[in-house]
């Protein structure tokens, strides 16, 4: 089941919830490493993940069905996708243009 485009608030009761979430976290790091985090555990999302633009650094946690979580450095969502491969491409973004980083992307994971 997809949730439709423009949907801002995914509504869980009538929408399956995601097994990876993705923040992108600026001025929000301490918020998203610590109360958000805890809405995922509680929620049981497999995978979270925090871009942290500052410091150029992607944080992973997967959570368990017990609801604790634990950083990662390989993805379970994504079976064997290193995420320091993810955090390279989103680095070379800043002096990059997508065509470029897919293909290197492309390259790394044949």
């Amino acid at each position: 089941m997809l949730i439709p485009k423009g949907t801002r608030i995914v509504d869980l009761g009538k929408h399956p919830k995601p097994d990876l979430v993705i923040e992108i976290s600026d001025t929000t790091l301490a918020d998203d490493k610590g109360e958000k985090r805890l809405q995922y555990e509680a929620l049981r999302i497999s995978e979270y993940w925090i871009w942290d633009v500052k410091s150029v650094q992607l944080i992973a946690f997967t959570i368990a069905p017990d609801g604790s979580s634990k950083r990662v450095d390989i993805s379970k969502v994504l079976p064997n996708l290193s995420l320091s491969l993810i955090e390279e491409a989103l680095r070379r973004s800043e002096v990059s243009d997508q065509s470029a980083i897919g293909s290197w992307f492309m390259e790394q994971i044949r």
